[in-house]
């Protein structure tokens, strides 16, 4: 049934970072700075400061998209947070995020600097902030890309930190952990395909964030990109989240906010910090490695 060795709980659990498996020298029961560090400041009014995880995409592609749009106050430095190394926990980012995740913004474009931390959170506040823009204002639109929206905030942590982790990172498959969570993803790609059936994008005919902030996920799932699942879970079968995936991938902004912070795959497609728009240009990876 299983190769993990039996377990039996103890009254009291106490932390054996032994245990933590790929992820144990990040991993910790409790929060807060572990190292003093200030995080650096671009000329821009947002400043962000992220890695290209599908959480980091969706806020990427957002500013990309507001962009494109014509939105120049929308312009933004994006600085790397290689979260392998830790550097989230640095004392400028817990200050922004005190949950230690990326992304994190700052907005300095008023008198006083505002934070803004969880990926929706940050969505949202950009949405507003610039008019609206991917946020409908047609009562019904509007209350189902909210729902959407939030349906990926409750849904990812079953896709992500359950059957990523135990069929991708645990130190040793569990089958009833992987069957279990395979079992929830496979539910909710069929939620998707079912609504995106009858629907362009998921609060109907119009792209908004919710479509921002499940893509970076399921889109990638859909396509075999996360985890090396796509023929264990069969992703070829959901005809209507292939549809859509293929439909948000071709958007020139998309393409753009997938490379910034992005530290893996081909170069070309690495843009580890971005500045101002013309890195795309002149800054991926395959091109400063050419220019040594």
């Amino acid at each position: 049934m299983t190769d993990a060795p039996a377990y039996v709980p103890p009254k009291v659990w106490t932390w054996n970072k032994e245990n933590g498996g790929q992820f144990a020298n990040i991993n910790r029961p409790i929060a807060g700075a572990t190292h003093d560090k200030e995080l650096p400041v671009g000329k821009h009014p947002l400043q962000l400061y992220s890695l290209a995880t599908p959480n980091g995409v969706k806020v990427t592609v957002m500013l990309e998209e507001l962009l494109a749009l014509g939105h120049k106050g929308a312009e933004y430095d994006a600085w790397l947070i290689r979260i392998g190394n830790g550097d989230q926990f640095g004392s400028g980012f817990v200050d922004i995020n005190p949950n230690s995740k990326i992304p994190a913004l700052m907005d300095r474009s008023g008198p006083e600097p505002i934070r803004v931390f969880e990926s929706a959170s940050i969505l949202f506040y950009l949405a507003e902030k610039f008019g609206g823009a991917f946020l409908p204002k047609e009562i019904k639109a509007r209350a189902d890309t909210m729902s959407w929206l939030f349906w990926q905030m409750g849904s990812a942590p079953y896709l992500g930190g359950g059957f990523g982790h135990f069929y991708a990172y645990a130190p040793f498959k569990i089958e009833y952990a992987i069957d279990r969570f395979a079992m929830e993803v496979k539910r909710q790609l069929d939620v998707l395909d079912r609504r995106l059936a009858d629907n362009e994008y998921l609060a109907g005919k119009e792209y908004t964030i919710a479509d921002m902030a499940v893509w970076p996920w399921y889109g990638a799932l859909a396509k075999g990109l996360v985890y090396g699942a796509g023929e264990f879970l069969s992703v070829q079968d959901y005809k209507n989240v292939q549809r859509w995936t293929d439909q948000i991938a071709q958007r020139p902004a998309v393409k753009r906010g997938r490379m910034v912070n992005r530290v893996s795959g081909d170069p070309a497609s690495q843009l580890h910090e971005r500045h101002d728009a013309g890195d795309f240009e002149t800054k991926t990876q395959d091109k400063l490695e050419a220019a040594k």
